[in-house]
Formats: structure tokens, C-alpha cells, sequence
């Protein structure tokens, strides 16, 4: 019962994240039209319509108490209506902080710095309004970023006083101390007002749509069983046929004249009775001396052949016999010392066997 509530309880918060998408993007699709507010003095912004044509001259808004002071002109007052705000705020409302990072959390920035907000601010993840530039380049495998925080109960009378007067969304962002003109603001906090459909209504709609699917699914569920029904038969059959002659062609394969399994049981017989040579180096290098080098291996069948120089050549025979992976460990050629050599020159041969484990 525990369980059938919580999985109850998990549809409906997500039948809700759904419809407030919804709703969001509906708002979007009506928004009017872009206004930019810049702050200049503190709550008092100049107004910038994305629109040039829209007022026949520049305005100005002041925002105090959450509320914006006095009245604002009537055509602005009707663009505000339904309209998408972008403000640019001071940067002296803002905590900056770099912080770096590795190159592969490019990914995953807004995480990270979420996790680690009250490490860099005043304020934790739930209380501050935050955001962070583009990622630069820190030296190899390193990145950058610029986090600008503040309070969020700072940030509220702002978007209040906008959106009592019929603001859509409204959008805060800033730039650092020392931003270039043309570097892109950082957004901290984004507000979606529009609210065109009710929660509940949106609700009705996707619960309308589920039904439908499930009804529609059930229907080809139902559809699906029948027609499954009509093949089932048919693919028995084909499977019991394919069930004999594979067995058939087992039998004759595994017949005693049969060429083929002659030729595949040799086959086997001469990879398992054949030493390695890849086993053979792995081993080889494993036993060899740290002052023993080699200038030449030859490998002829199960024959192994090492020319090189060492300070104990007398002690490698040992090494080879010590190991199961060789035998037969001779010197092919004398035993040689020269005075550019740091060592003994020395060629062996020795047998390899069919041995296939790594240690020596």
C-alpha cells in the first residue's frame, strides 16, 4: 500500500512538471516583444526595447518598495503587458568569484556550481540566485568561470514590481567589474509569469492525452495478441524444421569418415600442441635480467633464438631451464666481449613448449 501511494504521489508531481513545461511554453509563444532595462543609479533603469521603433524616445523606469515609482508612459504601460524583460543589473549587487575547474565538468557546470554555492557565497543553493560566464581556457586540461551571486530576497521586489504590471517573464542578469563591452551578460535568475492555462486544466489535457494513448495502446496491444495468435503456428512449424535439419547436419558432422570434423580435430590437436609465440615473449620478458638486452629474437617453429649482451650470460641458461615454457637452453654461437660492449655478446637457442599460462 506504502508502495502504491508512493508511485501515486511520483505521477502526479511529474503529470505537474509537465504541465507547468507546458504552460511555460505556451507564455513563450505569446510574449509580445523583448525589453532591455539597464540599471544605471540604483532602481533606476533605462528602458530599451528590442524594437527601436517602439517609443519615439527613451524612457525611464524607478523601481522602489517593489513597485515601480510614479506612472509609467501609456505606450510603454502597454508593452510591459505580456512582454519578455531582460534586466541588467549592477555589478555592486553581486559576490564574484572564480572559480576553476577540470575541462571535462563543461558538461555539468550549473551542477557544480550548485554544489558548491555556499562554499564560494554567503548564501546557500536555495537562498542565492546565481549564474556563471562562458568557461576559459586555464592551461591544459583546466577551465575557468566567473560565478556572480546575491540573494534571491534582494532579486524579488524586482521581478514584483515588473510583473504586476503584465510582464510575461522576466530575465536578471549582470556582467563582471571588468567586462569587455561586448562580453555576454551572466543570467542569474529567470522568472516565467505567463500563466494562460490553469495548472488544473493542464492537468485535464494530459490526463485526457494519457487515456487516450493507453486506449490506443490497448487497442494494438489487443490487435497484436490476435495476429500473434494466427503466426504462432507457423513459426512452431518453421522452428521444428529447423530443429531437424540442424540436428541432421550435427549428425553427419559428427560422423567418423566425416572430412570436415577430421580436419577440424587436427586442427585443434596442432594449435594445442603448438607453443605460443606471444606466451613465449610475454614469459621472455618476465625472466631476462634488467642489465640484459636484446638485439636480435628469431622465432622458427618451436625454436627460439636470442642474440644480445648481458653481464652473467652463463646464468640465463639457468633462467631457461628454470621456467616450463623453455627447454633445451644451449649456446648456439661462442660466448663474446668486446670493448665497446658493457657486457658479455651472447646467442641462445632454446626449445619452446606448448605451455599457455603467464608465469614463468
Amino acid at each position: 500500500m506504502k508502495a502504491l501511494d508512493t508511485i501515486k504521489s511520483a505521477f502526479w508531481v511529474w503529470l505537474d512538471r509537465v504541465a507547468e513545461t507546458m504552460i511555460a511554453g505556451i507564455a513563450r509563444l505569446n510574449t509580445k516583444r523583448t525589453i532591455y532595462l539597464v540599471e544605471g543609479e540604483q532602481g533606476h533603469f533605462a528602458v530599451i526595447p528590442s524594437d527601436k521603433s517602439a517609443f519615439a524616445e527613451s524612457s525611464e523606469l524607478r523601481v522602489e518598495d517593489g513597485r515601480i515609482a510614479g506612472h509609467p508612459p501609456a505606450q510603454l504601460e502597454a508593452t510591459l503587458q505580456g512582454g519578455r524583460i531582460e534586466l541588467m543589473l549592477r555589478s555592486d549587487r553581486f559576490v564574484f568569484k572564480p572559480l576553476e575547474l577540470p575541462s571535462r565538468a563543461t558538461e555539468f557546470l550549473d551542477g557544480v556550481v550548485r554544489a558548491q554555492i555556499d562554499r564560494l557565497t554567503p548564501w546557500n543553493a536555495d537562498q542565492a540566485a546565481f549564474g556563471f560566464s562562458n568557461p576559459t581556457d586555464a592551461g591544459p586540461g583546466r577551465i575557468v568561470i566567473t560565478v556572480a551571486a546575491t540573494a534571491k530576497a534582494m532579486l524579488f521586489p524586482l521581478v514584483k514590481a515588473l510583473t504586476e504590471h503584465g510582464a510575461n517573464s522576466v530575465t536578471i542578469c549582470t556582467s563582471t567589474p571588468n567586462a569587455a563591452p561586448d562580453a555576454p551578460p551572466i543570467p542569474v535568475m529567470q522568472e516565467n509569469i505567463g500563466r494562460k492555462l490553469e495548472i488544473h486544466s493542464a492537468r485535464r489535457i494530459l490526463l485526457a492525452v494519457l487515456a487516450s494513448a493507453f486506449l490506443i495502446g490497448a487497442t494494438a496491444s489487443i490487435a497484436a495478441a490476435i495476429i500473434d495468435g494466427a503466426l504462432q503456428t507457423q513459426q512452431d512449424e518453421l522452428a521444428r524444421r529447423i530443429a531437424e535439419r540442424r540436428a541432421a547436419v550435427l549428425t553427419a558432422r559428427n560422423a567418423p569418415g566425416d572430412p570436415k570434423a577430421l580436419a577440424e580435430r587436427a586442427l585443434a590437436q596442432r594449435k594445442n600442441n603448438s607453443p605460443s609465440a606471444v606466451i613465449a615473449i610475454e614469459v621472455l620478458s618476465q625472466i631476462l635480467p634488467d642489465d640484459t638486452y636484446v638485439t636480435q629474437l628469431r622465432i622458427e617453429a618451436n625454436k627460439l633464438r636470442l642474440t644480445g649482451i648481458t653481464h652473467d650470460a652463463p646464468g640465463l641458461i639457468r633462467l631457461f631451464e628454470q621456467t616450463k615454457h623453455f627447454s633445451q637452453a644451449i649456446f648456439f654461437a661462442p660466448i663474446t666481449r668486446s670493448s665497446s660492449d658493457p657486457g658479455d655478446r651472447f646467442n641462445i637457442e632454446a626449445r619452446m613448449e606448448p605451455d599457455f599460462s603467464l608465469t614463468p
